[in-house]
């Protein structure tokens, strides 16, 4: 399909990003720098939240719906040719055309260095088609397991398909069964290994909105930075984007200002005050330890309303087990896909027997209308339904 297209991927520098959790932030943070430093950026994230054309972003901004809309076109006329030639055998996937048009809008554009996040894996996704200029992986964990395997090594195995021959490879902090897997990928494809973890934080202040810290590197440089995104998460995150700007050639200065800007809508992202209305997809079991550690840190004693919804490929055990116990008000929901749990699912699944049903995120939220000023909403456990709700609250 690329070739046929006048291969769009070979068009620009790519930072090619994989992991479980971590990816959309880590890639917001980088893409942010590199902006801040006078690059032309192009960043491509999934899923999107609320419309499709947030997928394709240029200079941070989505592409207009006019230029999407026309490179949906391009891509459909293209396979339609090759399926009628018989070149292909079936038309690309949806995650494939998307794919497919944000390398032909990056292309349109004349996008310099495109942050590109991976869908699920890394060998075998859409976007490994890049011969990258970097690849990052963050954290490695415990998600969609159908298809990536039942234990942290496999996992590990897909998402170290991005990295290249010869390619340096920045890595987040791992589990030992994944970093295992990740360095011996490294040294079988000569690609050099870069730990984010050698790089060291001191002075680390934590707040309910953020997080400041000292940055020291491994070769002996330091500075300060302000961290916007929320949770003790973030800075891990930003650790690793940090190593990645610095293999990038990005001073530090450039590299504060734009951890300092950075913004990622739906991950612990505050929508509402009084009372308090949090979005955070922690759609697996890792998401869901990041988000029940904030709220015991943060929010201790608050009243907890929680709005919960997941997709059907979700083992609910490890989600809901570290997320029910600390609600006070229990509402299972279901984004409108149809790969979502049904609410009476979930229940008869987790046997929550305190959760009340709701049909749809509008009626989840009214439901808890009754919230005080005091009280904490957190809408979660799907991106879909984080979107949703984000839909309705911000608009």
């Amino acid at each position: 399909m690329l070739e046929h297209l006048d291969s769009p991927h070979r068009a620009c520098r790519w930072v090619h990003v994989a992991g479980t959790n971590g990816k959309g932030s880590t890639c917001a943070m980088i893409e942010r720098a590199l902006r801040e430093a006078g690059v032309l950026t192009g960043l491509y994230t999934s899923p999107h939240l609320v419309e499709p054309v947030e997928r394709v972003r240029v200079l941070g901004r989505a592409v207009p719906f006019a230029d999407f809309s026309r490179a949906f076109d391009v891509v459909h006329e293209a396979a339609e040719r090759l399926l009628a030639a018989g070149r292909i055998d079936m038309h690309p996937t949806y995650f494939e055309t998307m794919t497919a048009m944000a390398m032909v809008l990056f292309r349109e554009y004349r996008v310099e260095v495109a942050v590109l996040e991976t869908g699920m894996g890394g060998r075998l996704d859409a976007t490994n088609v890049v011969d990258p200029e970097l690849a990052v992986i963050t954290p490695v964990d415990f998600d969609h397991e159908k298809f990536l395997g039942d234990t942290l090594e496999k996992i590990a195995y897909e998402k170290a398909g991005i990295i290249k021959p010869g390619r340096a490879v920045v890595s987040a902090r791992q589990h030992a069964e994944a970093m295992q897997v990740l360095e011996r990928t490294a040294r079988e494809r000569g690609a050099r290994m870069v730990r984010a973890a050698e790089w060291r934080t001191s002075r680390l202040e934590l707040h309910a909105f953020g997080s400041r810290f000292q940055v020291h590197a491994p070769d002996g440089t330091e500075f300060r930075v302000e961290q916007p995104l929320i949770g003790a998460h973030q800075v891990e995150n930003a650790l690793t984007a940090i190593a990645a700007l610095r293999e990038l050639g990005l001073k530090p200065a450039q590299i504060q200002k734009g951890i300092a800007a950075a913004d990622w809508p739906g991950r612990l992202e505050l929508v509402r005050r009084a009372p308090d209305v949090f979005l955070d997809g922690a759609h697996n079991p890792a998401g869901a330890r990041a988000l029940a550690g904030y709220l015991r840190r943060f929010h201790h004693g608050r009243k907890k309303w929680l709005i919960f919804g997941a997709m059907s490929d979700k083992k609910l055990e490890g989600i809901g087990g570290t997320l029910f116990p600390l609600a006070d008000e229990l509402i299972f929901t279901a984004p409108g896909q149809t790969r979502a749990f049904r609410p009476e699912e979930i229940l008869e699944r987790t046997g929550e027997r305190r959760a009340r049903l709701a049909p749809d995120i509008r009626a989840a939220l009214e439901m808890a209308a009754g919230a005080a000023a005091e009280d904490l909403i957190v809408v979660t456990g799907s991106l879909y339904l984080v979107g949703e709700a984000r839909a309705v609250l911000v608009g």
